[in-house]
């Protein structure tokens, strides 16, 4: 009886055993090939694919890819385009090779797809390695958009780029419209509703169907009904191009209308209920509602003349300017590396962050300019604020280029050149 069950134990494990493997062998995970080892299968050609995991060295794959260590160590020095310290977790490699009649088992092209659009092959030759780079181009097309403002910049943008496949695309082109214009409007809060804006543009497409936002060519924001344009021309002599209005003066002027780039305004200049001392009082600035800890920038060039916690501001900045505009920054959750009283700072440098320091209900910044030492509406005092204009000999040159950006602005919504491959 006792040999009877034995024999059923035995017959039992036997069959589980043999489940687990076919198991193992149906819904398991390929086992990866020894180093140096001829890949699985009769003879011939071969590919096989694998993944960089977080924390792993290139080493590692290729050695799973059938690599020894010399090879390894070879074929990595080859790959001198690279650091491979610094190859993104996730990376696919694909491994090629051939051992028809008897040939050398191991790979005689590793693919590193470091991008939709950059491979790196590492390729061998007998026991030579070398690499060569393959990349895929971007196709690029040019682009009108048109939008109407009802809210704000962004808003306008997303509903006028319908041929912008995705709304990150949509954000970067809005971005990239505020910045072109960040020296005259403030668009967080100097836009109205019905409000114009249309721009020509460029855009690149991957082979993976990325997108990315390239230059813009012209641009158009209308204002109660009037439009400043900017118009990208490159005077002779200049290394790139800049913007310009429709009058040739630069749109690059001495101050920034707003110390954040990524801004949302809580409060205008005039008189409004004080949040926390609950009783009117003019409201000597303008506040930027903001997440705490959002960089926060010098409007335009200038010395500190004060860094330091000031009574109800809180940590605040004074920066004192070449025209003798002083701009303050209150509320700041700290300051940036290096700013103190004394310091000099440069237009769009990160002087501070912004916090909730003194009097304030939330995170915000508090921003006031002061002209001969009197707090004055921003909107008002930095509103003259044009740059240079062209000199006189460039100034044929920059209508031709004016009225040829303005024809295409005044085209219909949609794609008006098609895809050009890019040069690299």
């Amino acid at each position: 009886m006792t040999a009877s069950r034995n024999r059923v134990a035995l017959w039992v494990a036997g069959a589980a055993v043999a489940l687990l493997a076919a198991a193992a062998l149906r819904f398991g995970p390929a086992m990866p090939p020894r180093p140096n080892a001829p890949p699985a299968g009769p003879p011939g050609a071969w590919s096989a694919e694998d993944t960089l995991g977080k924390g792993e060295s290139l080493a590692a794959v290729l050695g799973r890819g059938g690599l020894g260590g010399d090879d390894q160590t070879a074929a990595i020095r080859a790959a001198k385009t690279i650091d491979p310290r610094k190859i993104p977790a996730g990376m696919q490699v694909r491994f090629s090779g051939d051992s028809t009649n008897g040939a050398d088992p191991r790979p005689m092209d590793i693919a590193l797809l470091f991008s939709a659009d950059l491979t790196l092959h590492l390729v061998r030759d007998g026991n030579v390695w070398s690499s060569r780079e393959e990349r895929t181009p971007w196709l690029t097309d040019t682009l009108v958009m048109h939008g109407v403002v009802h809210s704000n910049l962004y808003d306008a943008v997303n509903a006028g780029s319908g041929d912008l496949a995705t709304k990150k695309a949509r954000a970067e082109l809005a971005w990239a419209i505020a910045d072109i214009f960040e020296y005259r409007i403030d668009m967080s809060r100097e836009l109205q509703d019905g409000d114009a804006v249309r721009a020509v543009f460029e855009r690149s497409r991957s082979p993976a169907g990325i997108e990315k936002i390239g230059a813009i060519l012209a641009a158009g924001l209308e204002r109660s009904g009037a439009e400043i344009q900017a118009i990208r021309f490159a005077p002779r002599g200049e290394p790139k191009a800049d913007y310009y209005d429709q009058d040739g003066r630069s749109l690059r002027a001495q101050f920034l209308r707003a110390p954040l780039s990524f801004r949302r305004i809580s409060s205008v200049f005039g008189m409004r209920e004080h949040p926390i001392l609950g009783e009117w009082r003019s409201h000597k600035g303008t506040d930027y509602a903001a997440a705490t800890g959002t960089p926060v920038r010098s409007i335009g060039n200038g010395v500190v003349l004060f860094a330091a916690t000031r009574g109800g501001y809180g940590n605040s900045i004074d920066v004192r300017h070449p025209n003798g505009f002083v701009t303050r920054y209150g509320h700041l959750k700290a300051f940036a590396s290096g700013v103190r009283t004394g310091s000099r700072v440069s237009m769009g440098q990160t002087i501070g962050y912004v916090g909730m320091t003194g009097l304030a209900t939330g995170p915000h910044l508090h921003f006031e300019v002061l002209v001969g030492g009197v707090q004055r509406d921003p909107r008002t005092a930095l509103k003259s604020n044009a740059g240079p204009p062209l000199v006189a000999r460039e100034m044929a040159a920059f209508d031709r280029a004016r009225h040829d950006a303005v024809n295409e602005l005044d085209r219909a919504a949609g794609v008006v050149r098609a895809p050009a491959v890019p040069s690299h």
